[in-house]
């Protein structure tokens, strides 16, 4: 396998916009366009496209309905104490180096995920170990989400080769249906069959996958056949290529949402009134229909309907009323100016929000955003720059606002995005100089009982603090959408975004 880095590439629209190795004329490759590059080979950082592309495997597998199942377990069992988990491993796995799947390799891989950032340390796993053909994971204290978290990508497991004498991954080399055959990072990458697989062989042979951060070039790609499967296109894009018979359409409500993160340790943020305000300025309706092309994208709380336990339908929602949100503001000190804007102790209210484009309507979404806060006298500057620019500002404080789209999906059970969001110190995309000890209280309750009443309680409680006290303001909720090539049978579009499901797809006749 080789691995090299490249420079971005400059896409043309005169001339074909797929590599060679990588294009879709050829009728036995499946080419696949997203927006997400290759910055990382570590799981951690960039597991998620090795996991979409069915290049590696985790412990605990989802399926399209978001249910949990066998991955490279067969299957797991608790101890009466509920402390002690048992994972048997799928006899006769092989990496696609040829290498055996061994309990002790992957306990040794889930200790170094344990250690590194990301999902697993928010568990109370006290020690991974090998027990013959199983891997015996010891808690704590009891932990009901544990299967839930050993299918987060950060816990996908590579061949012993993969890993260079220092520790860092210098190949990726899983034990899916699909091996890596080339890799130019940040954009592209090539696959084949991996005839080692235990599973149904899949019906396609070879892949290529290229990330392209401009929506513009992923709807060309899609309307031209230069690419048969492209996935997140722009609302507007996505209208625009409705009549293009040569593709399929998909689309489906997914555990994702808009919202802006909000330091609250901020001087003019602190106050929850002066959140409150921002939310009354938000005319969520506009932006689901006029941007996003879906009304019922509206958020009137964080979680969607689509996440079912934690969706409380008799929340009140949340609403615009700008002459409330102007209310809330003169409560909190701050008074219009000569010219309109607010001002308090001779000082403007002037903030800056941070958002990216790799996700086409966020920038568009921060533009509607500086006009409606605008209209309430709160003047703030738009920032479209890297995603990385918003954990950075969170690690440094200097972040004031950040306009993002969060996935309650990644680990299946969303308290794992949770517990990283609103624990004791926040989290990158979640809380911000903002704790709540009830929060706190409820997700450890969540993770030790398995009392169904009990459970919704606490998700109950969970959402209505966070509706109170707001510090991430909810914008919308998302549909996921993607196009396929008509020669493309046996499509599944994951509502957790999880697997691409490739090998289960079929060339049509």
């Amino acid at each position: 396998m080789t691995i090299t880095r490249r420079h971005t590439l400059a896409l043309a629209v005169s001339t074909p916009l797929l590599p060679a190795w990588a294009a879709a004329s050829d009728k036995d490759t499946l080419s696949v366009v997203s927006p997400w590059e290759i910055s990382s080979l570590e799981p951690s950082r960039t597991g998620y496209v090795f996991s979409r592309l069915q290049i590696t495997e985790t412990l605990v597998d989802v399926d399209p309905s978001g249910a949990l199942v066998p991955g490279l377990s067969t299957g797991w069992l608790v101890g009466a104490n509920q402390k002690v988990w048992r994972f048997a491993l799928r006899q006769g796995a092989r990496f696609h180096d040829g290498s055996p799947v061994t309990a002790a390799h992957v306990a040794q891989m889930l200790e170094r995920a344990h250690k590194a950032p990301g999902v697993l340390g928010n568990t109370p796993i006290q020690k991974i170990s090998a027990d013959g053909d199983s891997v015996v994971v010891e808690l704590a204290r009891p932990f009901s989400a544990l299967p839930a978290f050993l299918a987060h990508t950060s816990t996908q497991i590579l061949a012993p080769a993969a890993y260079a004498a220092d520790g860092t991954v210098q190949a990726v080399i899983g034990s899916g249906p699909y091996k890596v055959t080339r890799i130019d990072a940040p954009q592209k990458i090539a696959l084949e069959r991996f005839d080692g697989w235990q599973g149904p062989r899949p019906a396609i042979g070879t892949v290529s996958y290229l990330a392209v951060s401009r929506a513009e070039t992923r709807q060309l790609l899609a309307s031209s056949g230069q690419a048969d499967l492209v996935f997140t296109h722009d609302p507007a894009n996505f209208a625009r290529l409705q009549n293009n018979k040569k593709l399929q359409f998909h689309s489906l409500p997914i555990p994702r949402v808009m919202y802006i993160k909000v330091n609250a340790g901020h001087p003019y943020l602190k106050d929850v009134a002066v959140r409150w305000a921002l939310s009354l300025a938000i005319d969520r309706a506009g932006i689901a229909a006029t941007v996003l092309r879906a009304p019922q994208a509206a958020a009137t709380q964080l979680f969607p309907p689509v996440l079912g336990e934690w969706h409380v339908p008799g929340l009140q929602p949340l609403v615009q009323d700008l002459a409330q949100a102007r209310r809330l503001l003169q409560s909190a000190g701050w008074v219009p100016g000569t010219d309109g804007m607010l001002q308090r102790n001779g000082k403007p209210f002037q903030v800056t929000l941070r958002t990216f484009s790799d996700r086409p309507e966020l920038p568009v979404v921060a533009t509607a955003l500086q006009a409606q806060f605008k209209a309430i006298g709160i003047g703030m500057a738009v920032a479209v720059a890297n995603s990385s620019e918003i954990p950075a500002g969170h690690q440094d404080g200097t972040l004031e606002l950040a306009l993002l789209a969060r996935n309650y999906g990644l680990v299946p059970d969303p308290m794992g995005t949770l517990l990283q969001d609103f624990g004791a110190t926040g989290g990158d995309w979640g809380a911000m100089g903002w704790t709540s000890a009830l929060v706190r209280d409820a997700l450890q309750t969540l993770s030790t009982t398995a009392d169904a009443k009990r459970r919704s309680a606490q998700r109950g409680s969970i959402a209505t603090v966070l509706q109170a006290e707001l510090p991430v303001i909810p914008v919308a909720w998302y549909q996921h959408t993607a196009t396929s090539s008509q020669r493309l049978g046996q499509v599944v579009i994951e509502p957790l975004e999880r697997s691409y499901r490739i090998a289960q797809m079929v060339w049509k006749p």
